[in-house]
C-alpha cells in the first residue's frame, strides 16, 4: 500500500453504545482524524450523538456506512456477537477496521476473519487497550530487556463491582470481557504458546453468563498463569477497575497495579478512584490509552504499514485461550490446545 498524504483520515464509528460512544469522544478531539460517519440501528441515538459531534452522514444500516466511499476506516464497537460478519463486511468493502477486543464470540469467528483480513486491501487491527496502558509497556520493556530472566509465574486480577456486573453479564462473561485482557499480556510478555487450561467458573447473580472466572494454563516455555475476573465486588468498591499483575522470573519480578488512579475523591456517595489512564474526560474531550491506540492504528494507515504491535492472529489466539477455558470449566477438567 502507498503511503497516504497527511489529510486526517476519514473514520466511522460502527455501534453506539457506551464504548462507541468514548470511541466517538476520543476520535473528534483528534486532529489527524475526521469523524465523518456514525452507525447505530436506534435513530434517537444516532441523531443525539452525530448532533453532538457534528457529524452529518448518519446510518441504521451498516452496510450502507460501509458503502460510503468517503469513509476509508472504521472502529466497531458493536456487541460481540455481532463482530465477526461486520467485520467481513468492512474488509470487503476495503475500510481499515479497528474492532474492539474480544476479536469474536468464538475462534471459529476469528479464523473467518482473519481469512478475510488476508484478501482485504484495508488494515485490521483489534482494540486490545492493554498494550497501550504505560504501565504495561514499561513492564513489557523491562522483560524484553532481560531484566526478569526466564518468565515462570504470572497472577492477574482484574475485578470490579456488581453495579458494572449488572449492566454486562447477560452479554459476555467475566472471563471474557476482562479475563482476555490479562490472558493476552501473558502471552504478549512471554511470547509463548499455551499448551493447556484449567478453569473453573461461578454463577453469583442471575444473569445469563458467570460472574466469575479463573483460569490456570501452562504455556510452552514452562511458564504457568492465572487469570482471575470477578464482576460481583461490592457496589462500595472505589476501583472502577480493580486490576494488577505479577510477572515472576528467574532473575526478578514485575508488578503493574492499573487499579490505582493516581487521585481518591472522597464525597457523599463515598469514595472513588476514576480513571486516569485509559479514557479519562478533560479539557471537552477524551485523552490517554484509548488515544495512543488509535492515533497508531492511524499513523499504521498512513505510512502503510500493517499493525504489528498487536496482531489479528495474537487476537484470534488469546480468544482461542478463553474458549477453551470456559470449555474447561464447562467439563471440569483441563483442555489441551
Amino acid at each position: 500500500m502507498t503511503t497516504r498524504s497527511i489529510e486526517p483520515l476519514r473514520w466511522g464509528i460502527i455501534g453506539l453504545g457506551f464504548f462507541g460512544e468514548v470511541h466517538a469522544e476520543t476520535i473528534a478531539g483528534m486532529p489527524d482524524i475526521d469523524l465523518i460517519a456514525l452507525c447505530t440501528r436506534r435513530p434517537e441515538r444516532l441523531n443525539k450523538l452525530a448532533d453532538q459531534f457534528g457529524v452529518a452522514r448518519r446510518y441504521t444500516d451498516y452496510r450502507q456506512l460501509l458503502d460510503d466511499p468517503l469513509v476509508e476506516a472504521v472502529s466497531i464497537t458493536t456487541h460481540v456477537h455481532d463482530h465477526a460478519q461486520i467485520a467481513i463486511d468492512a474488509l470487503a468493502a476495503g475500510k481499515h477496521v479497528l474492532l474492539e477486543k474480544p476479536m469474536a464470540a468464538t475462534t471459529a469467528e476469528c479464523d473467518r476473519i482473519l481469512e478475510a483480513a488476508r484478501a482485504a486491501s484495508g488494515y485490521l487491527m483489534v482494540g486490545h487497550i492493554c498494550r497501550f496502558d504505560p504501565r504495561v509497556v514499561l513492564a513489557k520493556r523491562a522483560i524484553d530487556e532481560g531484566r526478569l530472566g526466564r518468565i515462570v509465574s504470572m497472577h492477574a486480577r482484574r475485578n470490579l463491582s456488581k453495579r458494572i456486573g449488572r449492566m454486562v453479564l447477560d452479554k459476555i462473561s467475566a472471563l471474557l470481557g476482562d479475563g482476555i485482557h490479562d490472558a493476552d499480556l501473558m502471552l504478549w510478555f512471554t511470547g509463548a504458546r499455551p499448551q493447556q487450561v484449567y478453569a473453573e467458573q461461578v454463577q453469583v447473580g442471575r444473569h445469563r453468563y458467570p460472574d466469575i472466572g479463573w483460569a490456570m494454563f501452562r504455556l510452552d516455555n514452562g511458564a504457568v498463569g492465572v487469570v482471575e475476573s470477578v464482576w460481583c465486588l461490592p457496589e462500595t468498591t472505589p476501583y472502577q477497575i480493580d486490576a494488577r499483575m505479577e510477572v515472576i522470573g528467574t532473575e526478578g519480578a514485575v508488578y503493574i497495579n492499573t487499579g490505582e488512579a493516581g487521585v481518591e475523591i472522597h464525597d457523599a456517595d463515598g469514595v472513588r478512584l476514576p480513571d486516569t489512564i485509559y479514557w479519562p474526560k478533560m479539557f471537552g474531550g477524551r485523552f490517554g490509552a484509548l488515544q495512543q491506540e488509535l492515533r497508531y492504528f492511524a499513523g499504521r494507515i498512513r505510512s502503510g504499514q500493517p499493525p504489528d504491535w498487536i496482531t489479528p492472529e495474537e487476537s484470534r489466539d488469546v480468544v482461542a485461550l478463553i474458549e477453551a477455558a470456559v470449555r474447561s470449566s464447562e467439563i471440569g477438567q483441563a483442555v489441551r490446545l
